[in-house]
Parts: C-alpha cells; sequence; structure tokens
C-alpha cells in the first residue's frame, strides 16, 4: 500500500493531474448509538502546510485538539456538516453519512475542484469525486478533515455527557462498550439515542431499571 509520502492525486485516474483545489473529506460517529454523525472537507493551503498531520485514530486525543486549532488556522478553508439522530433513524447511518459530506461541501468558501473521500463510497456533488480506502492516512487533507470531524464530535459528546451524564458519553463517545450497553440496560435511552440500531431497540422495548432517571435528566 502506498504511503502519503509515495501516494500522487494523479494515481486515482484521469483528471486528478489538473491542477486545481482538492477537498478532502472524512467522517466521525458511524459507529456509535448515540448522536449525529460528523462530517469535514478541508481545502490545505500548500504555502501554509499543517505539520503532523495524520489519521485521527492514531493520534492522542491532546494532539488531535492542537490539530484541530492549527488546521482551521491554516487550511485555505475547512467546514464541518452534520447528519442528526433522526436522519440517521429516517436515512439509515450511511446516506447519513453522506449527507453529511454533502453538507461539509456545501459549507465551505471556496468550492474545490475535486473532492476526495476516505472510504469506498461518495456522495453525490456537482464537482469530480474519488474515494480512497485509508485516505485518512495516505492524503493530507483527508487527514485534516477525519482529525475535524473527530474532535469536533468528541465535543459533541462532552455537550451530550452534561446533559446526560448516567450514560458516560465523556468516556465511550457513544460506542457500544459494556458500561454504554449496561447504561442503556439500567436506563433505557436518550432522545439522542439511535433507535435504528438494534441494542438501543433492544433496549427501549425491554423493562429499564431506571428509565425515568436516564431521562429526566435531559
Amino acid at each position: 500500500m502506498s504511503s502519503r509520502k509515495s501516494f500522487r492525486l494523479e494515481q486515482l485516474g484521469e483528471g486528478w493531474e489538473r491542477p486545481g483545489l482538492v477537498a478532502g473529506v472524512d467522517e466521525a460517529g458511524r459507529g456509535p448509538l448515540a448522536g449525529p454523525v460528523v462530517a469535514a472537507a478541508v481545502i490545505l493551503d500548500d504555502a501554509r502546510p499543517v505539520r503532523g498531520l495524520a489519521d485521527s485514530k492514531v493520534l492522542s486525543p491532546r494532539r488531535r485538539e492542537r490539530l484541530f486549532d492549527e488546521i482551521r488556522a491554516h487550511a485555505l478553508c475547512c467546514s464541518i456538516g452534520e447528519a442528526s439522530v433522526d436522519e440517521i433513524d429516517r436515512l439509515n447511518i450511511l446516506q447519513a453519512t453522506l449527507l453529511a459530506m454533502r453538507r461539509a461541501v456545501a459549507g465551505l468558501r471556496l468550492t474545490p475542484h475535486r473532492v476526495l473521500v476516505d472510504g469506498n463510497r461518495t456522495p453525490q456533488l456537482p464537482m469530480p469525486c474519488a474515494a480512497l480506502v485509508k485516505a485518512d492516512a495516505r492524503v493530507a487533507a483527508v487527514s485534516a478533515a477525519s482529525i475535524l470531524a473527530k474532535v469536533h464530535r468528541d465535543h459533541l459528546c462532552a455537550a451530550l455527557h452534561a446533559r446526560w451524564p448516567v450514560y458516560g458519553f465523556d468516556g465511550h463517545k457513544g460506542y457500544p462498550t459494556a458500561a454504554h450497553l449496561e447504561a442503556l440496560r439500567r436506563h433505557g435511552p436518550c432522545e439522542q439515542h439511535r433507535h435504528s440500531f438494534a441494542p438501543v431497540r433492544a433496549a427501549a422495548h425491554a423493562p429499564a431499571q431506571d428509565a425515568a432517571a436516564g431521562r429526566s435528566q435531559g
């Protein structure tokens, strides 16, 4: 597999060798049982490189936070889009993720000539768009997008924790950990849980030990 140093955009096919603004796009929050799914789009400035970019998953929280600020300060432009829990439940998580990506690209101050998305699915956009598996570890703009999306969603989870502390959103960030599943069993789901996800649906239909307490903190 190509490393970031050896990967070139022209490897994506015809048209990618041309000059023009390229936006990197990535998402955070497809797997959790609660909260919105978040996508970010970033167009980097070649004249003001951000050093230390990498896949957000391999960076420490402190490093992600620092890079979050640097990316926003030095990128040509960046944007964050979300799809809500209601949209996730109505559309399904894949379609909601693609919707968040479209919103992120539409929110960019500058219109990119091309868009590169991490993964193997692309949103419908008015400009050429390609998907690349592991792009968050291979292309700087996508690494930057992965960091923005991850940190933004972590901030959202901190807000969820402040409102519903019984679930521990500040720790597991909504993922189906043993502690989160136990909290669901004890308290039932809150309004920010995704009812289209099986563990939440099961908890909603099971008698909760302390459902009233879990919801009363909203």
